[in-house]
This record gives structure tokens, sequence and C-alpha cells, in this order.
């Protein structure tokens, strides 16, 4: 499901990149965009969309490899209008020990630089942008922003980063009218966390939710949505928790 009995959004006529989308939260928030009538462009990792076993269709795809800076400045350059950028790619090396310093530094790389070069390199197409409410820069932090998770401390240091970035391109980029706002993701289903959340060690997790349950990548598509919608056009530089009363569970 990509859609909401209420409310809807229309965005027919707005360009998007959403990296990031071929499966899980990214797939969910692209989704949400094409079904509002956007122009959807998405990135992967593979060559070809063709290469996916999930339906692609619908979308212009570019591959992209966070850690490659040339491919970062391909893509907005492949994009030659822009409204609305959501920052979701991103990966955790938890299985490789990021406590390894050539690791940390990958995490980094991969879910902090590469966010703010991808935002760098499309400002000139946001800033020229008409979209009712503004542009939009959106990143996808996470509990680990605010948490600290013992097995990813260079995810965590660069989720924690998004946060402050997302508050100081947010004041720079102002008088431009690009707003630049996050969300920060709990427990939620997906290819990547179904794994973990399928078995008993994610049940304290899931009992210190007080909506009782993880959520969905639809449900952090609507704050999504929201946020770079006209009706939020007065907001900026904020992170807005998706995950279910995690964070604020005493």
């Amino acid at each position: 499901m990509s859609s909401w009995t209420n409310p809807r959004f229309d965005y027919r006529g707005a360009q998007v990149l959403v990296t990031g989308a071929t499966s899980g939260i990214g797939a969910g928030i692209a989704a949400a965009y094409r079904d509002a009538g956007a122009a959807v462009t998405i990135t992967g990792t593979r060559a070809s969309a063709a290469e996916y076993d999930g339906d692609l269709t619908g979308y212009r795809y570019l591959p992209l490899q966070l850690e490659d800076n040339t491919g970062i400045a391909q893509v907005a350059a492949a994009l030659p209008q822009l409204d609305i950028l959501v920052n979701n790619a991103g990966g955790n090396f938890a299985a490789q020990n990021e406590y390894e310093p050539e690791l940390f530094e990958r995490a980094v790389r991969v879910n902090l630089l590469s966010a703010y070069r991808m935002a760098h390199a499309c400002h000139a197409q946001l800033a020229a942008s008409r979209l009712p409410g503004g542009a939009s820069v959106i990143g996808i932090a996470s509990m680990s922003s605010y948490f600290g998770i013992e097995v990813v401390p260079g995810y965590g240091a660069a989720k924690a980063g998004l946060v402050q970035l997302t508050k100081t391109l947010a004041v720079a980029w102002a008088k431009e009218r690009i707003r630049v706002n996050a969300v920060a993701c709990g427990l939620i289903h997906s290819r990547m966390t179904d794994g973990f959340l399928s078995m008993p060690d994610s049940e304290p997790s899931r009992l210190r939710t007080p909506l009782q349950r993880f959520g969905t990548p639809v449900e952090v598509a609507g704050a999504v949505l929201f946020l770079t919608s006209e009706a939020a056009g007065f907001i900026t530089g904020q992170t807005l928790p998706v995950d279910g009363g995690f964070s604020v569970m005493g």
C-alpha cells in the first residue's frame, strides 16, 4: 500500500529524487510520490532497473554507489529540474565491526558525507524550484541519531550528524526557499530488518514501543510527503521521529 484514505497528496508536476529506492523505506517513499503524481527518479547500486526482482516501472532509474563522488555528481547532472531530494540511501556495517577505523570512516561516508554531497550537487536545481511551499531536502535519520547503539558506532555517528546537518542547511538555504527536514525512523519492516524483527530478540524493542508494533515503509512515506508539502511550508530544520513512540518511552 502506498496511499491513505485520508489525507491525499497531489504532487503532479513535481520532480523527485529518492536515493536507494529499490526496496524497503526508499521504495515505500518513491511509490507514494509516484502514486501522488510526481515524476520520480530512483537510484540503486546495480547497473540497470532490470537487474532487480521488484517492479520498478513508473520510475526513472539511475545507478549510484554512495562512495563514488563522481557518480553523485553525475546523478545530479542528469536531473535538469528537481523539487524534492530524499537522501534515503545508506547502510551499516555491523556485521563487519564498525569499531575498525576504516569501517567507521566508511559508515560516515555512506550515511552522512554522501547525503551532503548529493544535496550540494542538487542545490542549483532545488533553488530554481517553484514548488508550492518551497523545494525540500529530506534526510533519513534513525533512533541511533539519539541513542547509543553499541554495534553501529560509525552509523550512529553519521545519523547524529545528519540531524545537525539538517539544521545547518535549513538555516543556510532558507533564503532560497529550500526547506531541509529529516525523519528519524524507528524499527521499520523492510527486507533489511525483517530477519531481526521476526526473531525473539526484537521483542524488547516492540514492548518498549508504545504502539506495540513495528512500522511500515508507507508510514515513513506519509511523514516525508507531509514534510515536503505546502502544508509544511513553515517547517524547516526539524527531525520528526517516526517510531511508534519509541523515543519518548521512559
